[in-house]
C-alpha cells in the first residue's frame, strides 16, 4: 500500500557558512560582510537544513552570523545550519560521529533520549570530559531504537543560541506506522540577547520577560464578573503567594523569536502534498523554554508516536508540546488547498507556523493567537478538596499501581482490547526480544529458569551489561516481555517511598502547595474547554506491550521545587550544588514519583533510561523520554536500570537547569 512512500525530510540544498540563515522576510536582498569577512546576506526563500545519513558522520561545530529578527546576530552551529542537518540512522547499525569543536570555548553534543554507553551520552563533567577547542571527539555505538529524536548541546547555553538539530532513525524492519511523505518539524526559540544576559535577569526579577501583569483595569473586569469580595480576596492569595496567574513562562516573546525548521513565522517554511497522501509530521520541540500548542487548521492529526515510541493512534485538533518532547502525527489533506501549521507559545506571547500545501505559491491564513490563559488556584496547589482521598490525589484509586481508575481512562483507551493483535499472542521474536537474547534456547525449561536466564543472561549476555550494549528492547511487534519470576518480583506489596520527604518553605522553597492532583487527563493551562479535542497523557497508550512486566522495588520521591525571587530551582528543596546523586542498583526495577511544588511545568528528561509513565494503561503504559509535571501535580513512572554510568537527571527548561533543578544519576 505504502510502495510508493515519498520521503521529503526537509532535504534541499545544504547550507554553508556563506548562506544567511533567513529568519524574517523582510524583502530585497542585503548584503554586508561581518566583521571576520564573512558574507551575511538576506533571502527570501525559506532555510531548508540538509539531511545526512549513513553510518558514518562529520560534524563541525562553529560560530555562524545570522538573521532571524532584521538584526545580525552569531549563532553556534552544526555544519554551518540552524537547526543543525537532520541525521538519518538506521535501527541494528553501528554510528560513528567524528565531531569537531571550531569555537573559542569547549562544547558537546547530547543525542536525546538514545539508549547507548554513558562515555557517549555527551554530558560534560559526568562520564565525558567535553570537546575542548580545536579536538574532535568520537562517537560510537550501536543503535538499538527507533523513531524521532533531536540531538543538542550540553554545554552552558550553547542549546539556545542554536546547537540542535533533528534525528530520525528508520526501524530495522517495515515500519508499523503507514505514511507516504514526511517531514521533520523542528520547533525552537531564539534570541539576539545574550543568554548569559537573560539568565542574569531571570535572577534579578524573575518575571523580567513577563509583560502581560495584572492592571487595575483586569481588576475592575473581574470584579464586574465575579464580584468585589471574591475578586478581591483571590488577588490577596496570589499576593499571599507572592505569584502572579499571569506568569506562565519564564522567557517570553518579549525576547524570542518562535522558529519553525530555523524560520521566522514570515519566511513561512512550505511542504508539499499530494490530496488524499498520509502526511507524516515529525513535531520536535528543540527550544529552550517554550511550551507550544500546535494544531494544523481545517486538519485533524493522528498521534501515532511519541517521544519516539508508537502509541495507539489518538486523533487530536491540538497538543500541546512540552520542551524537549517529541511527537509524531499523521495528517492526510484531502482537498487541493494549502493549510498552516501553527504552533502558538503557551503564554500566547508569539508563534511559529510553516505550511502544507499542494502547489509552491499558496498559502492559507494564519489564526490568531487564543487569548492569554491565566494560572488558577489549582495551579497553586490550592483548588477544590472535594474527591480528595487521604494522602491520595483526585479522583484516583490509590489503591492500584497504575495511578488511575478505569473509569478515568478516555474513551479510545476503554474501547482498545486489553490484549491486541500488536500483544504477546502471535508475537514473532528477534535477535533484539528478551533484551537481546534468542530465547529460543529456553524451550522446555521451566518458567523459573527462563525468567532467571533473561535476567541475568546467557552465553555471557547480561540485561543491561557493563558494555552499555544490551539494555531492554524498545517495545515493538517482535518484541515480548519478560516471564517475571514469582514472590516480590511478580506483586508489590505495600511498597512505601525510599525517601519520604517533607517539604518546607525556605530559602530554596518559595511554596509548598496544600495539596497535589493527578492532572492526566488535564490538557494543561488555556487549553481546556477551548473548543477543539486536545491531547492528554491519558490519551498516550502504547501500541506494543512493555518488556519489563516486573513490580517495582522501590519508590523514589522527588519533589520539583523553586524559589522564584531568587530564580533558584531544584529537587527536594535543595539545588545541584547542594544535593546528592541519586544512587541506583544495575537491574533493579524503580517507581519514580514525581510532585510539582512550583506553579509552573516542568519537563523532566532522565538520561540513559526509559520511563515509562504510569497513566492506567498497565502493561500498555508509554514509554517516554521527557515527562511534563503541570503546577501542583503528582505523577508516576516505571523504570528499568538496565545500563550502568553516570547520567544527567534535569528539568528541560534550559535556565532551570542552569539554576539548579539537575542531579546525577548513578547506576551501579
Amino acid at each position: 500500500m505504502y510502495q510508493e512512500k515519498r520521503t521529503e525530510i526537509l532535504s534541499g540544498h545544504p547550507i554553508s557558512r556563506r548562506r544567511f540563515v533567513q529568519g524574517l522576510a523582510a524583502g530585497g536582498a542585503i548584503a554586508a560582510l561581518d566583521l571576520r569577512g564573512w558574507p551575511v546576506l538576506g533571502e527570501t526563500a525559506p532555510h531548508i537544513p540538509s539531511t545526512l545519513s549513513g553510518k558514518h558522520f562529520e560534524l563541525t561545530i562553529d560560530s555562524l552570523p545570522v538573521n532571524f529578527t532584521g538584526r545580525r546576530s552569531i549563532a553556534t552551529a552544526v555544519n554551518g545550519s540552524v537547526p543543525g542537518p537532520i541525521l538519518r540512522w538506521k535501527e541494528g547499525d553501528t554510528i560513528t560521529l567524528a565531531v569537531t569543536n571550531r569555537l573559542k570555548v569547549p562544547t558537546s553534543i547530547h543525542w536525546h533520549a538514545i539508549r547507548l554507553p554513558a562515555d557517549m551520552d555527551g554530558v560534560p563533567g559526568l562520564s565525558f570530559p567535553g570537546i575542548a577547542p580545536g579536538e574532535t571527539f568520537h562517537y560510537r555505538f550501536p543503535v538499538v531504537q527507533h523513531g524521532t529524536y533531536w540531538y543538542h548541546s550540553h554545554s552552558r547555553f550553547q542549546e539556545q543560541t542554536g546547537l540542535s538539530g533533528p534525528l530520525i532513525i528508520e526501524p530495522q524492519g517495515e515500519d508499523p506506522i503507514g505514511f507516504d511523505r514526511e517531514y521533520v518539524i523542528f520547533l525552537s526559540d531564539w534570541t539576539d540577547t545574550n543568554p548569559e544576559t537573560i539568565f542574569s535577569n531571570l535572577k534579578e526579577q524573575s518575571d523580567y520577560y513577563n509583560y502581560h501583569r495584572l492592571t487595575v483595569p483586569n481588576f475592575l473586569s473581574a470584579a464586574k464578573k465575579k464580584g468585589l469580595g471574591p475578586t478581591a480576596s483571590d488577588r490577596l492569595a496570589w499576593a499571599r503567594m507572592n505569584m502572579s496567574p499571569t506568569d506562565l513562562s519564564d522567557v517570553s516573546g518579549a525576547t524570542y523569536t518562535y522558529l519553525l525548521n530555523g524560520n521566522a513565522p514570515n519566511a513561512n517554511w512550505t511542504g508539499l502534498f499530494q490530496p488524499g497522501e498520509r502526511v507524516r509530521l515529525r513535531f520536535i520541540n528543540g527550544s529552550s523554554m517554550t511550551f507550544f500548542d500546535v494544531r494544523v487548521p481545517g486538519l485533524q492529526m493522528a498521534v501515532v508516536q511519541a517521544d519516539g515510541n508508537d502509541i495507539v493512534p489518538v486523533t487530536v485538533d491540538e497538543f500541546r508540546i512540552g520542551t524537549a518532547e517529541v511527537y509524531d502525527v499523521i495528517v492526510q489533506p484531502q482537498d487541493d488547498a494549502a493549510y498552516t501549521i501553527f504552533a502558538q507559545s503557551e503564554d500566547r506571547s508569539g508563534y511559529a507556523r510553516g505550511t502544507l500545501t499542494p502547489r509552491l505559491g499558496m498559502t492559507a491564513a494564519v489564526p490568531p493567537m487564543d487569548p492569554r490563559p491565566m494560572r488558577t488556584m489549582v495551579d497553586m496547589g490550592m483548588g477544590n478538596m472535594a474527591g480528595m482521598k487521604k494522602g491520595g490525589m483526585a479522583g484516583m484509586d490509590m489503591s492500584g499501581v497504575d495511578g488511575m481508575k478505569k473509569s478515568d481512562m478516555p474513551a479510545s483507551s476503554k474501547n482498545a482490547a486489553e490484549t491486541d493483535k500488536q500483544g504477546m499472542a502471535g508475537m514473532k521474536m528477534s535477535n533484539q526480544s528478551m533484551a537481546g537474547m534468542d530465547m529460543s534456547s529456553n524451550a522446555g525449561k521451566p518458567a523459573m529458569q527462563s525468567a532467571h536466564d533473561a535476567m541475568h543472561g546467557m552465553g555471557g549476555m547480561e540485561m543491561g551489561s557493563r558494555s552499555g550494549t544490551t539494555p531492554f528492547p524498545q517495545p515493538g511487534p517482535t518484541t515480548m516481555p519478560i516471564m517475571a519470576m514469582s514472590g516480590a518480583m511478580s506483586a508489590e506489596v505495600n511498597l512505601k517511598p525510599s525517601n519520604p520527604v517533607q517539604m518546607r518553605v525556605g530559602p530554596q522553597v518559595d511554596n509548598v502547595p496544600m495539596q497535589v492532583t493527578e492532572r492526566l487527563n488535564d490538557p494543561g493551562v488555556g487549553l481546556s474547554g477551548n473548543g477543539r479535542r486536545v491531547l492528554t497523557y491519558a490519551d498516550l497508550r502504547a501500541r506494543f506491550r512493555g518488556v519489563d512486566p516486573r513490580s517495582p522495588t522501590r519508590e523514589i520521591e522527588l519533589h520539583l521545587s523553586g524559589n522564584m525571587d531568587r530564580y533558584i530551582w531544584g529537587f527536594n528543596g535543595q539545588k545541584f550544588s547542594s544535593a546528592q546523586p541519586i544512587e541506583l542498583k544495575l537491574g533493579e526495577r524503580v517507581r519514580f514519583v514525581l510532585i510539582n511544588d512550583t506553579m509552573m511545568e516542568h519537563p523532566i528528561h532522565l538520561h540513559g533510561l526509559w520511563s515509562e509513565l504510569e497513566n492506567g494503561h498497565g502493561e500498555f503504559n508509554p514509554y517516554k523520554h521527557t515527562i511534563i509535571v503541570k503546577p501542583a501535580e503528582r505523577l508516576s513512572y516505571l523504570v528499568s536500570v538496565d545500563t550502568p554510568g553516570r547520567w544527567a537527571y534535569h528539568c528541560h527548561l534550559l535556565y532551570h537547569m542552569e539554576a539548579g533543578m539537575f542531579r546525577t544519576v548513578v547506576v551501579s
